[in-house]
């Protein structure tokens, strides 16, 4: 049965938030600021926060200067995953993708047809990794930004999960770099 291996030490994971949107401000973000919440009551560290516009162009030099950041061992962004002609964050993360994550998406469309029914296939959330970092885009809404995290990220962020979790495979995430040297 899945759940915490109470024996092992929790090890806090170093996150950057980013709401993706032409509309919000920090003040008006009230997705970015409950999955902050959310992160921190977990004991993890907000390493960053900010919002982008819905630009692919823009998104991708901010994902890339995070994954470069050292400090930073995960992105998850809120917003611009859906089907719309503004929804470029699946096109943002595709550009810096090296492996996607695709049981995160399949997973959370899984979890949010509970919820939503059918409307859920207009969710394009994406998982995946890059440099070293893993990297998730949520959508924009509330509800799932608190699903995403409730139900996947909560978990597969923490080292005590049993059976297995990603943080004991961040050490290996840039093998593929070492072995090409």
């Amino acid at each position: 049965m899945p759940g915490l291996d109470q024996t092992r030490t929790f090890l806090p994971v170093n996150i950057a938030v980013l709401t993706v949107s032409d509309s919000r401000t920090l003040e008006t973000d009230t997705s970015g600021a409950t999955l902050a919440a959310r992160i921190q009551a977990a004991g993890h560290i907000i390493a960053v926060r900010a919002i982008e516009k819905d630009d692919a162009g823009s998104i991708e030099i901010l994902l890339r200067r995070w994954i470069a950041n050292p400090a930073i061992d995960v992105v998850i962004t809120t917003g611009g995953t859906g089907i719309t002609g503004r929804d470029v964050t699946p096109e943002a993360f595709d550009r810096v993708l090296e492996k996607r994550i695709e049981g995160f998406g399949e997973l959370f469309r899984m979890l949010s047809f509970a919820k939503i029914g059918t409307s859920t296939i207009q969710s394009r959330a994406i998982g995946g990794t890059a440099g070293g970092t893993y990297l998730f885009a949520l959508p924009g809404s509330t509800g799932a930004v608190k699903d995403g995290w409730d139900d996947i990220l909560v978990h597969q962020l923490d080292n005590r999960f049993r059976p297995c979790n990603l943080v004991e495979l961040m050490p290996r995430l840039q093998e593929h770099i070492k072995a090409a040297e």
